[in-house]
């Protein structure tokens, strides 16, 4: 059944012709993170001390050149944006060759998992401006997490999971995106809300997800529904050298349902 609200928007299931532009949101939503990553990772204190040395490195190897100052400190930030790039670049090929690879099997032909988007009438036309999915996980070992970001590193079980028990399992949240003209429209709310509907039907105890340390309004959405945060890692799928260049922290975040 479609979820409405008065933004004349409505949320259903995943349909295989919506694949290219689910494809599309979905790359397209996480490669905008990458911009917030490098911005935050060039204000840091010690970056800043960095650039700020290969600038007066430059400027005195090019003999007082100002120019050869600007190219050494646009060169330390070119790396720093690649490293941030490389990140969330490493991050969809990674998704795109495993649960998005088959939306259809992954997710709609097992009942633990779901996926859905959300739909908006533009100009008497339906356009899907945003989507969610939940995976459901049985049987599982607390050490089986951060899979997606890095192979299966963790620093261990969380206090929720042997609160909750997870005799009936927990489901994971992941791809939760929405177009930039419909956010602030309660719809990242409506698409959250659904998610947590769908475990409490299938009967999983917990509701899990993952979000990278730029994703500040991520993070405010969802710690407002009540997620706390359980765990802490910089080891993605990256090189190691770039994961600390770039300083992007994965965050594991859970609520009880």
């Amino acid at each position: 059944m479609a979820q409405k609200s008065n933004f004349q928007f409505s949320i259903r299931e995943y349909r295989p012709s919506d694949q290219h532009v689910v494809m599309s949101l979905f790359r397209d939503g996480i490669l905008e993170h990458v911009y917030p990553a490098f911005f935050k990772a060039m204000s840091n204190p010690d970056h800043v001390g960095v650039a700020l040395s290969i600038c007066m490195a430059g400027y005195v190897l090019g003999g007082s050149s100002y120019f050869q100052a600007l190219l050494f400190g646009s060169a330390w930030a070119g790396l720093i944006y690649y490293c941030c790039l490389d990140i969330y670049e490493g991050y969809i090929t990674r998704r795109l060759s495993t649960d998005m690879a088959n939306v259809q099997a992954n997710y709609l032909e097992n009942p633990d998992n779901g996926f859905w988007v959300a739909e908006a009438d533009i100009n008497g036309q339906s356009k899907v401006v945003g989507m969610v999915a939940v995976m459901g996980k049985r049987g599982e070992e607390e050490g089986d997490r951060f899979e997606d970001w890095n192979g299966g590193v963790t620093g261990g079980g969380s206090e929720l999971a042997q609160d909750a028990g997870d005799g009936d399992g927990y489901g994971e949240m992941s791809h939760l995106i929405v177009v930039f003209p419909w956010r602030r429209k309660n719809l990242g709310s409506q698409l959250t809300r659904k998610a947590l509907d769908f475990c409490k039907e299938r009967g999983f105890a917990r509701l899990v997800l993952d979000v990278s340390s730029p994703q500040t309004a991520a993070t405010s959405l969802y710690q407002k529904f009540g997620f706390v945060q359980t765990a802490s890692h910089c080891n993605t799928h990256a090189n190691r050298w770039f994961a600390k260049l770039a300083r992007v922290n994965v965050m594991r975040m859970e609520k009880l349902i």
